[in-house]
Order: C-alpha cells, then structure tokens, then sequence
C-alpha cells in the first residue's frame, strides 16, 4: 500500500506528465504550421483509436454459443445508425452502452 506522500508524489508526476504532454504542441507549434504528417495522424487516429476498440471489445464474443454475439452485433448496428443519423460521439457512446448494458444484464436474447 501506498502511504499519503507516495500517493501525492504518484499524483503529482501523473498530472505533469499530462500537462506537460498538452503543452508542447503548443510550444514547438505556436508560430507555425504543424507538419504534414502530423496533420494526417490528428484526421486518422480517432477512427483508428475507435476501430481498436471495437476489435477489443469483441475479442471476447462467443460467436458459436447463444446469443450468438447478437446483443453486440446488434448494439453496433444501433450505434453506427445514430452516429450517423445525428453526428454526436457523445450521444452515440453513451446510447451504446446503456443498450448493451440492458440488453446483456436483462438477458433479452435468452430466447436463442
């Protein structure tokens, strides 16, 4: 366990790490334009981020037993359908889980 002043000192480091990682871009890019390749990772790393999450979270899925990743499927379908309809991340992360979650803790596909 650790005692009060190792636990500030964890949090203290973690929190300049995080700001001093918000920072620097500011500070090597303030007067400039960003590099090109830069501006290429900051359009297609949110997708790339999101497609590996969907790969964790279905890594688990038991495709061959019931409920036959159903609920899963069915949740993503639900998901890319009002991400696309209303273009709000928030709106779709958070609709997305709240079905999943009452879909998996309500068994609604115990009928397969």
């Amino acid at each position: 366990m650790l005692d009060t002043l190792q636990m500030l000192v964890t949090i203290a480091v973690i929190a300049l790490a995080t700001f001093t990682t918000r920072a620097l871009p500011f500070l090597f890019f303030g007067s400039r334009e960003p590099p090109t390749m830069l501006a290429v990772i900051e359009k297609n790393l949110p997708p790339m981020i999101l497609l590996l999450l969907v790969i964790y979270c279905l890594k688990d899925v038991q495709w061959l037993t019931a409920p036959y990743g159903i609920p899963e499927l069915f949740t993503i379908g639900v998901v890319a359908g009002l991400h696309f309809w209303k273009r709000n991340a928030m709106l779709s992360i958070f609709t997305g889980t709240v079905l999943y979650m009452v879909l998996v803790q309500f068994n609604v596909f115990s009928f397969l």
